[in-house]
């Protein structure tokens, strides 16, 4: 008998129970959190009416352990115990800006006016972050962007606040604690340095620009966590002609914030002057070009090994608003180091 449920039909169909499975995985995952802070809120409240000593809080913890072990399994043990009571004692004074709720608005709030949107091994992980401003901005873009542990640990240590706080005013670095990053203008968008680790290149060896490329087409998504909100991508080596010359941009992508394209020039050596009027000439292109009437300006980033500052200032116009230069690193360096880069205390890493 021919088949009379077609792939698409099938398709459709299982893409509505996968979202499904998916959606009650994650209010199953957020119900535990809320139910951790409560455990942790109880073990306070237990500690504090009992005897003022050390042992008598160790007592509990171990006591309680062996019998929810015993009713209820795996997952209680001490040091899990210690974490949701830390866990209460750090978000029970700890608040959020009200950008974040306002997209998760269903979810329930603590006695404190708190609510919590991802799993409890994000909460574990950030509660290691002493500063509460830079704990915040995680938490946001995380929630915002679907970050898995690994995507949470990684974009923390790459010192993703410390590179998004270097292109910012006063102003701006509070809103990064408030809202996450929001992308309103093209140097919302800028790193520097941008990290490439997952390209598994070295970064003292040898390599060709085409090498770079190759590997940052293989780890596409990577890059695109990397890059941040609002990027698709459009091509790698895109050819264009003009005068009877043939030219290609390295790669090409697409930001639906900004509305706009966005190309990126790979230069595996110390920017040149050359290398920005090259990528003025493509920006000018697309805007003339290719680019649709109600499209906003095309952003050009050149990724570098290496820059120096007055250099491009003295080559770019004063109110240039389209084209960049950063550094990348091709491994992650120690969040220290990072941070010495970001505030210019060593010109290498």
């Amino acid at each position: 008998m021919e088949n009379i449920v077609t792939d698409n039909f099938f398709d459709r169909i299982l893409d509505i129970l996968k979202n499904a499975r998916k959606q009650a995985k994650m209010a199953l995952n957020i119900s535990m959190v809320y139910s951790y802070y409560e455990v942790g809120r109880a073990i306070i409240e237990e500690e504090q009416n009992g005897k003022q000593r050390a042992e008598y809080g160790k007592a509990i913890l171990k006591e309680l352990s062996k019998r929810l072990t015993e009713s209820l399994g795996k997952g209680f043990s001490v040091e899990n115990l210690k974490l949701m009571r830390r866990f209460y004692v750090v978000y029970s004074k700890d608040q959020i800006g009200q950008k974040v709720s306002t997209q998760f608005e269903n979810l329930p709030v603590t006695r404190e006016g708190r609510k919590f949107f991802l799993s409890f091994s994000h909460y574990v992980f950030l509660m290691r972050i002493p500063n509460i401003d830079e704990r915040h901005f995680y938490e946001i873009e995380a929630a915002h962007n679907g970050w898995g542990i690994k995507e949470l640990e990684r974009q923390y240590d790459s010192a993703l606040y410390e590179r998004l706080s270097l292109s910012r005013d006063k102003e701006g670095i509070e809103r990064l604690s408030t809202e996450g990053q929001i992308i309103e203008r093209p140097e919302d968008l800028l790193k520097d340095p941008y990290v490439l680790e997952f390209t598994g290149l070295p970064e003292l060896s040898k390599y060709s620009e085409t090498d770079l490329e190759t590997k940052i087409i293989d780890h596409l998504q990577e890059f695109l966590l990397e890059l941040g909100r609002g990027f698709t991508f459009v091509g790698r080596q895109v050819r264009f002609t003009f005068e009877d010359e043939h030219y290609r941009v390295d790669l090409v992508f697409f930001n639906r914030l900004l509305r706009c394209f966005v190309l990126f020039d790979l230069k595996i050596g110390r920017l040149k002057h050359q290398d920005i009027g090259q990528m003025q000439m493509y920006v000018n292109y697309y805007d003339r070009y290719v680019k649709l009437d109600d499209e906003n300006k095309t952003i050009g980033i050149i990724l570098c090994r290496d820059k120096k500052d007055p250099l491009v200032e003295i080559t770019l116009p004063k109110d240039n608003s389209q084209i960049f230069a950063s550094r990348y690193k091709t491994v992650l360096p120690s969040k220290e180091a990072l941070k010495q880069l970001i505030e210019g205390k060593t010109s290498s890493l």
